[in-house]
């Protein structure tokens, strides 16, 4: 991939990298072809994604591509009938594809299984029986509490393919996260593994579900189906616990599937958002899957003989659009991996991509910046020359991961999409394409279809270069369709500037229509790409007996991102049961561990003797963060 610098142009952000002539002459959207479907996005807006429409199977074709008669409720290709599992996996048995790879999955010790997507579709048509038995149908909801392991997939698959509706819960998050999610679902089955392996250590995920479902709503989860992924010793408690396998023995290799409208519910999907406060965003059959089959294979460039390595855990919508539903829509190979990505060393990820040829890498900044760490000589030390693009989500890449993830992983030869979307759009927004020229540090354009812009908080565009709130101006078919049993805060995202889709990103655009994005808007942590509410950090640190009053800003953090800084008011009473100061700002970290995962980092805590409030009792976290900047207390 030669590389030209733009003259005279110092800061690391203005470099310019063109694509090679093969790339652009291999591409799945040419230069002239992307040109067109801006020209036919700008003209047609509903034409452009019926075109995307057509590229997949329907078993009845829409009334109308979108009905945008009741904004912001938009419903795209009404009165359709279609199933994603139809297209993701059970097409695929009659064409060529049949006997291709569908999913790689290697385990932290080193295990690998793999599956055609014959072997795939008989493995979710035995599930989709098993649930089927246990009583679940068309718009139950079954929750997933799952480890990155080939049952997980299969568990979304069965799901969706017998139209219920999928709730994962990211096996990182603890008992209490867990329970709050089941119960908002009325989840009717959980399905979990005993444990799974994690940086050399054995997690114990039942032990984790007891807790949670120990004081849930007693007409919840009252089946819950366990995969024996480690063997370890776990309490199975009759007759609720039911081994997966067990289940499946019985099962015949055919199911039929569920033909369903496009817009009823596919998957939920736990975001905080713009509020802080943890809400199940609310994706569709049909839509959706426009969304994640189109930007996949244009975004992506997928061929046949790619294969696709997604580092996103399943429990995200990363994992959940380019994990699996994406790549399986568009008959790829995609690899899941089980445990830590530097796990028994830092060359763990160059040696998969080694081991399999994988040719796409998928990954987070916090990861890239974990690898960086450790140095070029691990990738060195691998042959991973078979990759030819590379691409990162979750959070702002800046130019310095940018250019180390460009020269170290790609060699200097692949494109380096940085892609920017929420768990509400549910596909990419904004990205570079494989033909695109690539500023480091920049998530490129909109995509076709896409209407993106900068504004201020009155709407107004701001000039190229200027800080300003990024919006989306006009509906596109992966959105949300809602959020469960709250529509008023569905609502909200389109009443803070009026009109269009607030996604609480700073963001500027530069001359060439460039987007870079500067961070959260709003009272979101966005650590190591997960986005956790301040509101639930402060909810659990004042759910400890020593506390009175909290308080949570977000810190830059040269690995995660953003970690948590902590400005807590203890009780009286906290003196007497701790050492120090420092001994109880151990066990508050610890406290926040428990109550929310350990995905949830407190750095640094702060006693003090108040907060700043506003009259109303809001806290004024903008002045903790200017004391922060300032290096002193401010108030």
């Amino acid at each position: 991939m030669p590389t030209t610098e733009t003259p005279g142009a110092p800061p690391a952000e203005e470099r310019v990298f063109r694509p090679a002539p093969s790339t652009v002459i291999e591409a799945n959207v040419k230069p002239a072809e992307l040109v067109e479907a801006y020209r036919l996005a700008a003209a047609d807006h509903p034409g452009y994604w019926e075109q995307a429409a057509l590229e997949l199977e329907w078993h009845r074709k829409w009334d109308a591509v979108l009905d945008d008669s009741r904004p912001p409720v938009y419903r795209w290709f009404p009165g359709a009938r279609t199933n994603i599992v139809h297209n993701a996996l059970d097409r695929h048995v009659h064409i060529w594809t049949k006997n291709k790879l569908a999913l790689i999955w290697e385990g932290e010790a080193g295990d690998c299984r793999k599956f055609t997507y014959f072997e795939l579709y008989r493995e979710v048509n035995r599930l989709a029986g098993a649930l089927r038995a246990l009583g679940v149908g068309r718009g139950d909801r079954v929750c997933l509490y799952m480890p990155p392991i080939p049952e997980t997939v299969v568990a979304m698959l069965a799901t969706a393919k017998i139209g219920a509706v999928h709730v994962f819960v990211f096996a990182g998050y603890a008992a209490k996260f867990l329970r709050e999610r089941v119960n908002e679902a009325g989840a009717k089955v959980l399905v979990t593994a005993d444990g799974f392996y994690r940086g050399g250590k054995l997690i114990n995920l039942k032990a984790v579900v007891d807790e949670g479902l120990a004081d849930a709503r007693p007409d919840v989860a009252e089946t819950v189906v366990v995969v024996r992924r480690t063997g370890g010793d776990i309490d199975m408690q009759e007759p609720r616990d039911l081994y997966y396998h067990d289940l499946l023995r019985q099962e015949s290799p055919e199911a039929a599937t569920e033909i369903m409208e496009a817009g009823e519910p596919l998957f939920w999907l736990p975001t905080s958002g713009t509020t802080g406060k943890p809400k199940s965003v609310v994706h569709s059959h049909g839509g959706y899957m426009v969304g994640a089959h189109h930007t996949f294979r244009t975004v992506f460039d997928i061929k046949p003989t790619d294969i696709h390595f997604c580092t996103a855990d399943p429990g995200w919508i990363t994992g959940h659009t380019y994990g699996v539903y994406g790549p399986l829509l568009t008959g790829a190979t995609v690899i899941l991996y089980e445990g830590h990505p530097l796990y028994p060393q830092a060359d763990r990820l160059p040696a998969i991509i080694e081991r399999y040829g994988a040719t796409i890498f998928y990954a987070t900044p916090t990861l890239i910046r974990m690898l960086m760490r450790y140095g070029p000589q691990y990738p060195k030390n691998r042959d991973i020359s078979t990759l030819r693009l590379l691409g990162s989500v979750g959070e702002p890449l800046g130019p310095d991961a940018w250019m180390w993830l460009y020269k170290h992983i790609g060699r200097s030869n692949c494109p380096v999409l940085d892609t920017w979307w929420q768990t509400e759009t549910g596909m990419a927004m904004l990205s570079p394409m494989p033909i695109s020229l690539l500023k480091p540090g920049s998530v490129g354009k909109a995509l076709p279809g896409v209407a993106a812009d900068v504004v201020d908080e009155d709407g107004r565009p701001v000039p190229p270069g200027q800080s300003g709130f990024l919006v989306l101006g006009k509906p596109w078919p992966g959105m949300l369709t809602g959020l469960a049993g709250d529509d008023a805060a569905y609502a909200a995202y389109w009443e803070k500037i009026p009109g269009v889709y607030f996604a609480g990103d700073l963001a500027r655009r530069d001359e060439d229509g460039y987007f870079w994005i500067q961070g959260r808007a709003d009272d979101v942590l966005n650590i190591a790409g997960h986005r956790i509410g301040t509101a639930e950090v402060e909810a659990a640190l004042c759910s400890h007996r020593f506390v009175a009053d909290a308080a949570v800003i977000g810190l830059p953090d040269k690995i995660k991102g953003e970690v948590a800084k902590a400005f807590v008011v203890p009780s009286p009473q906290w003196q007497e049961a701790y050492a120090d100061a420092d001994a109880f700002a151990s066990d508050l970290r610890a406290h926040v561990r428990r109550e929310l995962g350990p995905i949830v980092i407190v750095r640094a805590v702060a006693l003090r003797e108040s907060l700043p409030r506003t009259h109303s009792g809001k806290i004024l976290r903008r002045v903790l963060r200017e004391e922060e900047e300032a290096g002193g207390k401010l108030f």
